[in-house]
């Protein structure tokens, strides 16, 4: 995977041609490379939230302490490999309406790689400042779609108007796994396990 990284951002089409077909097992997958790269924003944001901090106003940084951030930066990279875990599933699932025949491992694959620039774009939670985790998750989530987009046709091998509805519903099912995950945060923050800040 992390050979195809760059792939995917300067050529994305040619990319896709190349991983299509590429099998992979799922415990090398999520123990390996996916487990590498979904480290990067559950990484960065312990770093950022305890070691930088972030102030509201030009007033003094708020921090968390590094149990806290712990705690949170790993259900948050465990949120993150079922996520990708989840949204394989769920091409591997839509597939057989498409007429398209991949195997739970390859779908898996795909959904870990379209969601490589999330991953890279977690980064900015080095530095905690609102706008720009905005601007870079707004712009690691546009480019995820179109990776979606242009990868989903040529990697289950269907005609582009298939693959338009078909990216579509995977978009729309990853809108409601987002959400999911939100609310499963929410709840877990009502049990106990929230931030606890340092001023």
């Amino acid at each position: 995977m992390i050979n195809h990284v760059w792939g995917l951002f300067a050529h994305p089409g040619q990319e896709w041609q190349e991983i299509t077909g590429e099998e992979r097992a799922v415990g090398r997958l999520h123990l390996g490379e996916v487990a590498a790269l979904a480290a990067i924003p559950a990484i960065s944001a312990f770093i950022g939230t305890t070691q930088i901090g972030w102030s509201i106003g030009g007033g003094e940084a708020v921090k968390l302490t590094e149990s806290s951030a712990l705690q949170l930066t790993i259900l948050s990279y465990l949120a993150m490999l079922a996520g990708v875990a989840v949204m394989g599933g769920f091409i591997h699932w839509m597939s057989r309406t498409y007429d398209a025949s991949p195997t739970i491992v390859q779908c898996i694959v795909f959904a870990a790689y379209t969601a490589t620039p999330l991953f890279i774009g977690g980064l900015a939670a080095l530095y905690p400042d609102i706008w720009l985790g905005m601007i870079v998750g707004t712009a690691a989530i546009c480019y995820t779609t179109y990776l979606l987009y242009v990868g989903l046709p040529t990697f289950m091998n269907i005609p582009s108007d298939e693959g338009f509805l078909f990216s579509s519903s995977v978009l729309a099912v990853g809108l409601v796994v987002l959400v999911a995950i939100l609310a499963l945060s929410v709840i877990t923050w009502g049990m106990g396990v929230g931030p606890i800040y340092i001023r």
